[in-house]
């Protein structure tokens, strides 16, 4: 009986198209797809490139821009790896691995680039800030939570990871300061966490607890799922009087500021719009890459932020109240919004 023989057909090379992407595209256009300008992806690699050098006498390796390059249409995009693999020539594992190594290296950033003010003078710049939004005193910052959608982590965990929506998701705190940069942000959360459980366990809310006491040393905003500290203002849930309701809407459009960062963020960074398909852990490390991304982007001016003029200061402002949070909100409603 003849031997039969197999005939292997390797597979056809595919001619990468990552450099080209770069290359051939305006700035506009390189905005559009990668949120990011030529130069201040030029900046990106100078940043980051060096813990990406692949150290392989391979031909074929991905240099730090290209991989750069594929995380950050991913991130911006939210497409399958398989839609992104195709649009930049690689393999859908190489595009996985890409993704992991790039968010890696920006999630190791978070302590450089996202802070939160713990000095005088950074205290009085965002307090200036935050008070010529409306004239709001003493804020260092607004807080909030958002939810970002993950597939099913499945068993043992799955219904901790399932929303008041009855979705899978990371319940995401962060803070942010009057310019939109985040200041905290923690993403390791599962969907049915409560927003003030996730407070008093996180670095801020240790770091306030022990650090803001004093209103006089500033206070976040946030909305009535907090509990009302020393160092949390929230809204009057029943305004008794037109002083009341003058903090509130000055309250509001203050910490709206938080709720239009998420808007931005999420609309910068597809990703987080849609559903992760990835397990929890790595979602958190996307989460907080995209973090760094976002606070990197406004310092580069990506898109160009107007020059600020003179801040209007806010007077200086002694306290004598209760010192828990419904004293500290009574006195900033009577001294700063009675007689408007």
């Amino acid at each position: 009986m003849a031997a039969i023989h197999f005939v292997r057909h390797r597979r056809p090379r595919q001619f990468r198209r990552i450099d080209r992407q770069l290359t051939d595209l305006t700035d506009e256009e390189l905005r559009q797809r990668y949120r990011f300008s030529a130069d201040n992806i030029d900046r990106l690699v100078e940043l980051v490139g060096p813990t990406l050098e692949r150290r392989t006498r391979r031909n074929q390796a991905l240099t730090p821009r290209q991989q750069i390059l594929i995380t950050l249409r991913f991130l911006a995009t939210g497409n399958f790896m398989q839609v992104i693999g195709d649009t930049f020539g690689v393999d859908i594992s190489t595009v996985s691995r890409v993704v992991r190594d790039v968010t890696d290296v920006l999630f190791g950033l978070k302590d450089q680039f996202i802070k939160f003010p713990v000095t005088d003078h950074d205290r009085r710049r965002i307090m200036s800030g935050f008070y010529a939004i409306r004239g709001f005193p003493s804020v260092i910052g607004c807080i909030d939570g958002t939810h970002v959608k993950i597939i099913s982590p499945g068993y043992p965990d799955e219904a901790a990871f399932v929303n008041r929506k009855h979705q899978h998701s990371i319940n995401v705190q962060a803070t942010c300061d009057h310019k939109g940069m985040f200041t905290s942000i923690n993403a390791c959360w599962p969907g049915s966490c409560h927003d003030s459980h996730i407070l008093r366990v996180s670095n801020v809310g240790r770091y306030l607890e022990a650090h803001h006491q004093d209103p006089e040393r500033g206070y976040l905003l946030g909305d009535s799922g907090y509990p009302c500290r020393p160092f949390l203002l929230t809204p009057f849930l029943q305004p008794g009087n037109e002083t009341e309701e003058r903090y509130n809407r000055a309250h509001i459009s203050t910490r709206n500021l938080v709720e239009r960062t998420f808007g931005v963020w999420k609309r910068t960074f597809h990703v987080l719009h849609g559903e992760i398909r990835m397990k929890p852990q790595r979602v958190t490390r996307v989460i907080v890459a995209c973090a760094v991304l976002h606070n990197l982007r406004l310092q580069w001016g990506e898109p160009e932020v107007e020059e600020a003029g003179d801040l209007d200061q806010p007077p200086a402002d002694i306290f004598n109240g209760r010192m828990d949070g419904r004293g500290v909100r009574d006195h900033v409603a009577r001294a700063y919004f009675q007689n408007q």
